[in-house]
């Protein structure tokens, strides 16, 4: 991985982390957890499952704050280009930034009402797509094809 691709890779990186902070603060000024917690019972219920999980407040902020805080601690290693790290990033960019925020998205249209994140959804959806291309991509490592 040459240097443009690895400092692409760490700006995406940080931009995801900083981006998902915002979001988990959009969720928390528009009461998240009275929209969550009750459709997860209702999930819970519906389909006799112990899945999805139901949060107090404190439990649900101080999970993300260090889910935050440990995606910082590795912004060093994704200035280095770590390969594991690259790997980490796809189905995270995937899941928690582009199913993440399209589940506010497509939520608020459905219900015909802003739903608590959606106002910062479309920031962790183009973190998200921006943090699975810089994973994939491997800037100037193009091999011209020979001819024969």
């Amino acid at each position: 991985m040459n240097s443009d691709a690895k400092r692409r890779f760490g700006w995406a990186w940080l931009m995801f982390a900083i981006s998902l902070a915002c979001h988990v603060m959009d969720e928390a000024a528009h009461d998240f957890l009275a929209v969550y917690n009750p459709n997860a019972l209702w999930l819970r219920a519906r389909f006799h499952l112990p899945f999805p999980p139901t949060f107090t407040f404190r439990e649900w902020i101080v999970g993300l704050a260090l889910g935050i805080l440990l995606l910082l601690c590795l912004t060093p290693l994704a200035w280095r280009g770590a390969q594991w790290l690259r790997i980490v990033a796809i189905p995270l960019g995937l899941l928690v930034g582009i199913g993440n925020g399209l589940g506010h998205v497509v939520s608020s249209f459905y219900f015909r009402r802003m739903m608590p994140g959606v106002i910062s959804g479309p920031l962790i959806i183009a973190t998200g797509m921006l943090l699975v291309v810089a994973a994939q991509k491997k800037v100037g490592s193009f091999e011209k094809v020979k001819r024969i």
